[in-house]
Formats: C-alpha cells, structure tokens, sequence
C-alpha cells in the first residue's frame, strides 16, 4: 500500500488553500503521477552506469537488477525508446514499490537522499500539472504558445520530468506553461555602460541609456529581491515549455534567467552564451543556407546580462517567422499531443528529414542539441513534414577540423562549444536527435525500429553514418547525473541500436 510522500502532502495542502477546486483531481492524478516517474527511473536503472548495480539479468519474466549489497530489484522489461510505457512497481528483494521517491530512498545509495527529494517534487508537480489541464479543443492551436503549453508531462525520459523545487504551489499555477497562465515579464533597467551586450537589443526595451532587461517574476522574488511594482503594467507574455522562455503576442520570444533546477540545470544564462550569440547566430544562418530549404535558424535579435548570470535576456525570432501559408511549426514535443495521422510512412517522412539534417550539418562540423524542445517541425496544410526549424544555440557543439576541411569559414569561438573530438559531436546530435526527438515521436523502439530501416538507405553517406546504423545509441545518463553532483558535465551511457538489437 502506498504511503503519501511529504512533498505530496505538502502540494495537497498548499492546493487546498490556492485551489481548492483542484484538490480531488489532484488526489486522482497521484498514481498515474507516481507511474510515470517510476517508468522514467526503471529506465535508468536498466541502462545507465550506476556504480551500484552490479549487474542485470534479462529474463522471460522481466528485469532483475544484482546491486552491489547483494540485494536484487526486480521489475519488467524496460524499452528504452518507450514514451507510453507504464511501471505500476517494482520490488527490491519481495518488497513492492509504487513510489519512485521511496524506492530511491529504500536503495541508500550516494546522495539519494536529495535525488529523492527531487523525484518526490517531480511526482506531486505532475499530478498538479494534469489535474490543472481542461478539455483540449480539437481544432489545432492559433496562438504558437498554445502548442508549447500541450506538452503537460515534461521530459520524456528524465524521471524529473517535473521537479521544479523553489516553487510554491501557487508560482506553478502562475508561471507553468502547462497551467496556461499570462506571466508578467518586470524589465530592470540598467545603464547600457554597465552591460555586456551583443546583437540589436530592441528599441522597444530601451530608455534612453539603459537597457531594460526582462526578468521573470520568480527570478524578480527569490534572487534579485526585487518584488514587481504594482503600478508598473510590465511586459505580459506566454510562457513556453521551457517556463523561463516566453512568447510576446505578434513578437519575438524572449529567454530569461531562471536560477532554479529545473529537471537538471540552473537554467540561468552566462556572460560565455551572451557574448557568443550574436556570432553563433550569423553561423548558423550562413550554416542553414546551405541546407537546401530543409532548414531554418531563429535568429538572435539581442543578447544582454547585467554582469551577472542572474541578471541577463536573450530576444530572438519566433519560429513561427518560418511558417508560409496554411503551414504549422510546431515544437517535435509536442507531436504527440496533435491529431496527427502519425503512420509509419509519416513517421519515416519526419525522421528522413531529420537526420538528414542533422548529418549534413554533423558532416560540416556542427553537432545540433536537436531535442524536442529545441527542434520544430513545419507541416503542410494537410500535415506533412516539410522541413525543420532549430532554436537556442547555447549547447550546440562546432569542429573547426571539420569546418576548415569543407571550406566554412571557421567563427570566433571559444569554450566548451568548441570540440573535434568525433564521440562528442555524434554523443551531441544522437544522444539529443535519434535518443530524443525521434524516439519520443516514435513512442518505442519497434516503432523507432521501423522509422529507422525504412530510411537508413536514403540518408547521406557521411562518415558518420556507420556509427548511426550499427554502434549503440548514446544518451544522457540523466539519473547518474543527478547522483554524481561532484562530477561537472554531461554524462552519457549507451542504449541498444534499434537497427541491430530487438531487446523491447
């Protein structure tokens, strides 16, 4: 039987004050809530390297886990492309669990402690998100933002798909993007001698000498201590699926600083990302050109921080800019939510595109972060994939080598964006674009399977292309990196290649 975890109760209580209309559906939603992040971590547990498992043994009746105490976790196959999958539990030596935060806590392993704090918040945060959500309509959205706020259930993969601790009860209804709410964006002034800017910062968020930096809400509150004037109207905007990004109505979409974790990252923005905006956008426009119309790049309009990564703004382009008549951009995440016809034939039409793409620029020396939040899909008026849009170059990866060896003018670049180690662009575009935006699209690995056979002849002939059809597919270790807070950056592990082994 399942014991209400702290931070559930906690969110229940905070509800019944807020919301008290919402607290039954709430309560209902919990289960489902608790299974779906339970399958998020059965999947990590089942494919990451997590220095206490000491070994997995597949069977006709599941998945059982040796850990390094000796104890076993036993639980069913794991797909590791699955979106849709359902773990209702697992058991640690007989022992049944239901709730991924005290599973973690039962296994005493290195900072679990914290990790399952978290987990406990992606739990109550997603019964919140769902119990918040009202009848879709079945027409397709209008206003861009509408289609960012579809995607209710976060990070397909991430067992915080939901954690968004610092936030109250009542900022998650005011600031999720799930919860539809208009958010009113405090800009700061700041003397322009005082910032570091790059790009045209707009007009429109000038007076006089001072920029006037956009800054969220929250970020208004809890760090920069400088609560919203009442009397001063502010910019009202649409938060899209990455809550610190908004949509301005008929305008450009603005990035702001978030200093919370928010499913893994401090989603701050640092003077490195400010100041090399305005040439990573140059390069990728240049970049996109040579993509015969398969590709476009929202441009960066400008990029500002106040000395501070607490304190800056990146404005750019709606992809919306790229939309011609009678066609729809739409975020690849939100795929699932549409009433699309996606049939195997679709489905191969959209991964062609995609990888396509992203080996031909992978070829040129440029690795995209081509998740479902970042890459966007334009269809035709009866929904066909015709070609992609890509935004928010922060974590992008360029190979001078590869660059200089095709003729591109190599761009002033410095740090960690910078790399011609092989493994690092191809983790970069396949851990994000095969791993991420195609099988969360897919929805398992058969289907992921499938897509990928019936396009693999077609696609170019890179010197990447060999790694793609018969190495192991790489993939952010997301739960070990929540485990190893001392290890600074990505970690990966390797999930079976859906071309070559069946183990779904």
């Amino acid at each position: 039987m399942h014991r209400p975890h702290s931070a559930e109760a906690e969110v229940a209580a905070e509800l019944a004050e807020v919301r008290p209309d919402l607290v039954s559906r709430y309560t209902a939603e919990l289960p489902g809530a608790r299974s779906a992040v339970l399958t998020r971590l059965w999947r990590a547990l089942a494919y990451e390297p997590l220095p206490w498992v000491a070994g997995r043994e597949r069977g006709a009746e599941g998945l059982t886990l040796r850990l390094s105490d000796g104890r076993r976790l036993h639980g069913p196959h794991a797909d590791p492309y699955a979106t849709a999958a359902h773990v209702a539990d697992v058991r640690l030596d007989g022992t049944s669990y239901d709730d991924p935060a005290r599973l973690l806590s039962e296994l005493s392993v290195a900072h679990g402690t914290s990790f399952a704090a978290e987990l406990g918040h992606s739990v109550a945060s997603l019964a919140l998100s769902r119990a918040g959500q009202v009848t879709r309509s079945e027409e397709w959205p209008s206003p861009e933002w509408e289609w960012e706020q579809r995607v209710v259930d976060g990070h397909p993969f991430h067992p915080n798909c939901r954690s968004r601790p610092g936030f109250s009860v009542a900022e998650q209804l005011a600031y999720g993007p799930e919860h539809r709410p208009v958010v009113t964006l405090g800009p700061v002034p700041v003397r322009a001698e005082e910032c570091l800017v790059t790009g045209a910062w707009p007009q429109e968020l000038r007076d006089g000498e001072r920029l006037l930096i956009p800054v969220h809400p929250w970020q208004a509150e809890h760090v920069l201590k400088r609560p919203r004037d009442p009397y001063d109207d502010g910019i009202a905007a649409h938060p899209l699926m990455s809550l610190r990004t908004l949509a301005l109505p008929g305008g450009p979409h603005v990035k702001t600083a978030l200093s919370a974790r928010l499913t893994s990252s401090v989603r701050d923005i640092s003077g490195y990302s400010i100041g090399l905006s305005a040439t990573l956008s140059s390069f990728a426009e240049m970049l996109a050109a040579r993509m015969d119309g398969l590709l476009h790049v929202t441009r960066t309009l400008g990029a500002a921080t106040a000395g501070s990564p607490d304190l800056a703004a990146v404005v750019r382009e709606s992809p919306q800019e790229y939309a011609g008549p009678g066609e729809r951009v739409v975020p690849v995440a939100a795929l699932a939510t549409t009433e699309l016809p996606r049939s195997p034939a679709w489905l191969a039409r959209f991964t062609r595109l995609a990888l396509t793409v992203g080996l031909r620029l992978l070829e040129l020396g440029v690795a995209l972060e081509a998740h479902g939040q970042n890459l966007l899909v334009v269809l035709s008026a009866d929904g066909s994939p015709v070609r992609l849009v890509y935004r928010d170059l922060a974590d992008i990866r360029v190979g001078p080598a590869r660059l200089a060896r095709h003729g591109v003018p190599v761009p002033e670049l410095t740090g960690r964006i910078v790399t011609d180690d092989v493994t690092a662009l191809r983790r970069k575009l396949f851990g994000s674009l095969v791993a991420g935006a195609l099988a969360g699209t897919a929805g398992s690995g058969p289907a992921l399977r499938t897509a990928l056979e019936s396009v693999v002849g077609d696609l170019p002939d890179t010197a990447d292309l060999p790694a793609l059809r018969g190495q192991p597919l790489p993939t952010k270790a997301l739960t070990l990196m929540r485990l190893s807070p001392g290890t600074p950056g990505d970690q990966w592990t390797l999930l079976p290649n859906a071309l070559v082994t069946e183990v779904f």
